[in-house]
């Protein structure tokens, strides 16, 4: 029986710190191979530099198409891929995006749970919103372990909290004692295999840029009356998503979390679209009525003066709601996410 010896790690806003802290933990007769997505800009080269100086007794390598998987080996995510596993050897797939990011956590999740089941350890770090949180209850339906950074401690906390709600997790722990843990498990033998949810299998397959048309998504999804923030696509929903999931016909992804921020900012945009068409057109109709008064045209005059005043009024409406919507500034959904 095999021990635990695959670890996905995933993290965004405010997960470098404790990224840092965890792999510099680990000792050189490490026995698993780690793996590694992070939030990053698409023309990003820190992080690489970032990870290889953190991980001094560990070789780190970004991932490419067809490379072998060894113990005592990390891999990193590389831009505008997401990183599958399978078969002892990582994949580079170019699929749809997933909660607006690619490479996303989720499909390495997935990815490594159908490959491995009970030798895999999920480990969640801080960032906003929810993205990991399939991914890790994806582990844990295939018998794996799963961790998430303390919330208490994370920089932001809400990739961590949210994992906790869509799956079981088994520790929380903060960042400092997760390399600790981490060695402790991998030299644990792992559960019996468990049959891996078809599911499972189609989502990684979409992400590695397998074919998908509404055909294939009606096995796991079901149309929803909501449009895909990203092609403008019919979205459908998940069935028995945790967390709350939806998928359109070209394959992007989105938590319910994720495309409520998308949809408030594009009504944020919209909002301020329309105060600056009506504040022209309040401009525009004010000059017509001073042009009907230099010119002796009394009641044209009066009734384009009534008419920037009901614009006026309008825009007025428009500025107080976009400041409601100001109220409580969010991170986006897309945050860390990288450019088309």
């Amino acid at each position: 029986m095999s021990n635990r010896d695959i670890v996905v790690i995933g993290g965004s806003a405010g997960a470098t710190a404790p990224l840092k802290t965890i792999l510099g933990a680990l000792p050189l007769d490490f026995p698993a191979a780690i793996f590694i997505v992070l939030h990053i800009p698409a023309r990003s080269i820190g992080i690489l530099t970032t990870v290889t100086a953190a991980a001094t007794r560990l070789p780190v390598h970004p991932a490419t198409d067809g490379m072998p998987i060894h113990p005592g080996n990390i891999y990193l995510a590389v831009p505008d891929h997401h990183m599958i596993v399978a078969d002892g050897h990582i994949r580079l797939g170019r699929g749809p995006r997933e909660n607006m990011a690619r490479p996303a956590i989720d499909p390495l999740f997935r990815s490594a749970a159908a490959s491995y089941g009970p030798r895999v350890v999920g480990v969640i770090l801080s960032g906003f919103l929810n993205d990991g949180a399939s991914g890790l209850e994806a582990v844990k339906r295939c018998g794996g372990i799963a961790i998430v950074q303390d919330p208490e401690e994370a920089i932001a906390a809400e990739m961590p909290r949210n994992a906790m709600t869509a799956a079981t997790v088994d520790l929380s722990v903060p960042s400092a004692r997760i390399g600790d843990v981490l060695s402790d498990l991998v030299q644990q033998p792992a559960g019996p295999g468990v049959r891996v949810p078809p599911e499972i299998q189609l989502e990684i397959d979409i992400a590695a840029g397998e074919r998908i048309d509404s055909s294939i998504l009606r096995r796991i999804a079901d149309p929803a009356a909501l449009t895909c923030p990203q092609c403008g696509g019919i979205l459908s929903t998940v069935r028995n998503a945790k967390p709350l999931r939806y998928r359109c016909q070209v394959g992007h992804g989105l938590t319910a979390d994720i495309l409520a921020k998308e949809q408030e900012n594009a009504v944020d945009e919209a909002l301020r679209v329309a105060l600056r068409i009506v504040e022209e057109r309040a401009e525009l109709v004010t000059r017509l009525a001073e042009d009907g008064r230099n010119t002796g045209r009394r009641a044209v005059a009066e009734m384009y003066q009534e008419r920037a005043d009901e614009y006026r009024r309008y825009a007025d409406t428009i500025r107080r709601a976009v400041l409601i919507s100001m109220g409580s500034p969010e991170p986006s959904g897309n945050e860390g996410a990288q450019d088309e």
